[in-house]
């Protein structure tokens, strides 16, 4: 855990530490997401909020399976019946 002090301005910006800029890879300008919850303010990056759910969904998919594959012959099998 890091703890480092920031200020926000009048126009509602953050800046966000070196420190922590380079802990989470963010190197020039980067999508993140707020999450506020329970009075907690977490920021993340679109890529590691992208792998964080990739890996829930992970749990409930069967890999012995491909989602994609029955995707698209569902999607034949429509677009033949038509």
């Amino acid at each position: 855990m890091m703890i480092i002090g920031s200020q926000v301005n009048e126009q509602g910006r953050v800046v966000i530490p070196a420190a922590i800029r380079k802990e989470m890879r963010i190197e020039g300008s980067v999508d993140v997401i707020f999450r506020y919850e329970d009075d907690v303010l977490t920021v993340e990056t679109i890529e590691d909020a992208v792998v964080r759910v990739q890996d829930i969904v992970a749990k409930y998919v069967d890999t012995d399976r491909s989602l994609v594959d029955e995707l698209i012959a569902q999607r034949r099998a429509e677009a033949a019946n038509e």
